[in-house]
């Protein structure tokens, strides 16, 4: 099985923020490969269904951005799945807009969700799919810029984002980590 977890925060007023990427791209995932979501707990939406032979979860938490790694730790708990077979999908500040980077692993970067399945998992050896929202403009707060919209001006470049992060997800399906950093991260 792969799993793979969008985050961002639950609730209509989060649903087109700069944070809640992770989210979208399920959501366009969940609809190319027919997967509708169902809550579990009060913790997390999940969805399954497979791509070919591949079985796939689909997880949204619903503990808002800062508490993402309880749904990561119960979820690898409850299915036992490898950490090379978790995928999270994060937005960036330190990438520019419209870029998506994958990572095998890594440290946090600032993101309070990474840090939060980081401390859940005692681990940092998970891959990550992290999608371009900067840079932070001066003088701005990085909690005031990442729960703000997108402007105009920047939703086309976006839902172009969300589709290649979606296709670059479905690499990762397929063909895993390696295969996927060199066709997608630029």
């Amino acid at each position: 099985m792969q799993l793979t977890m969008g985050l961002g925060n639950p609730g209509e007023k989060y649903t087109f923020t700069r944070h809640n990427l992770g989210f979208r791209v399920l959501d366009l995932l969940g609809e190319r490969l027919h997967i509708s979501f169902q809550p579990h707990e009060d913790l997390y939406l999940i969805g399954q269904g497979f791509l070919d032979e591949v079985s796939i979860a689909l997880v949204k938490p619903l503990t808002y951005m800062n508490e993402s790694g309880r749904a990561a730790s119960q979820l690898l708990e409850y299915y036992q799945i490898e950490l090379s077979k978790l995928l999270v999908i994060c937005d960036d500040t330190n990438l520019p807009l419209g870029k998506i980077r994958l990572r095998r692993s890594g440290s946090e970067g600032g993101h309070r969700g990474l840090e939060s399945i980081i401390a859940y998992l005692a681990c940092e050896e998970f891959p990550r799919l992290r999608m371009g929202i900067g840079p932070l403009p001066m003088n701005q707060d990085m909690v005031a810029f990442v729960l703000a919209d997108f402007e105009p001006e920047e939703k086309k470049m976006v839902t172009e984002m969300i589709t290649l992060a979606a296709e670059a997800a479905i690499c990762f399906f397929q063909h895993g980590i390696e295969v996927a950093m060199n066709r997608f991260n630029a």
